[in-house]
């Protein structure tokens, strides 16, 4: 029977409220897709299983490249009943308990490449939390062994997992991949992309080349 992977969680159900360009920041288009939508292309094409957290506004971004049945629906982000990043990382998880761990991935940082994603996959295993770091800062995404499902199912409110990060030793994995530290808050974020965005690799593409030292935690971001 094959083991189970780590699920990730792609969390896109937050304000956005730094953002004070047109429409919502995740809408928002680099090299000819969205931001969700480049950002589920590269988690996708990792070959893990991926969870989408987000809200009935943001759902036309998402159900071209996820099936309904992995994506959580939450309340609106500006809604009185609007619950937090904590849990939108404790929706993902409850949603995915057979998972061998979780890698929680903003939706908002499109350009962390998916070999970094399966470099933080692999350590899982050996590691109670696992981070990428560049050039000696902390980024995404963050991986969660699955002995952390009782301390992350319990998350809410805007802290995110910072608690649990902080509670636990992480093993840093140094990755020559600046996208874990680029996540894209206001509208200079997007003036200062200049270079061409990377293309996706396929699945099959990234699994190959994960084991290579691709140089490809967690670092304070704002929620998607």
């Amino acid at each position: 029977m094959t083991a189970p992977h780590p699920t990730l969680i792609v969390l896109g159900a937050g304000r956005g409220s730094r953002f004070l360009g047109d429409g919502h920041k995740l809408a928002r288009r680099i090299g000819g897709m969205t931001v969700f939508g480049l950002t589920l292309s590269r988690a996708l094409s990792t070959g893990l299983p991926v969870k989408v957290v987000t809200t009935e506004p943001l759902l036309p971004l998402v159900l071209p490249q996820v099936a309904r049945r992995d994506v959580l629906v939450l309340p609106e982000a500006q809604s009185s009943a609007h619950l937090g990043m904590g849990y939108s990382i404790a929706a993902g998880v409850r949603a995915s308990l057979d998972a061998a761990g979780w890698l929680v991935l903003p939706a908002d940082m499109p350009l962390v490449d998916a070999r970094t994603m399966l470099r933080v996959a692999q350590e899982l295993p050996r590691h109670t939390l696992v981070y990428p770091q560049h050039q000696g800062r902390r980024g995404h995404p963050v991986g969660f062994s699955a002995e952390l499902v009782s301390d992350l199912v319990r998350l809410t409110g805007d802290e995110g997992a910072h608690r649990v990060v902080a509670r636990y030793p992480g093993h840093a994995i140094d990755v020559d991949d600046a996208g874990v530290l680029q996540d894209f808050d206001t509208e200079e974020d997007f003036l200062r992309l200049e270079a061409p965005v990377p293309a996706v690799p396929s699945a099959s593409t990234s699994a190959s080349t994960s084991a290579s030292p691709a140089t490809g935690p967690i670092g304070s971001t704002t929620p998607a």
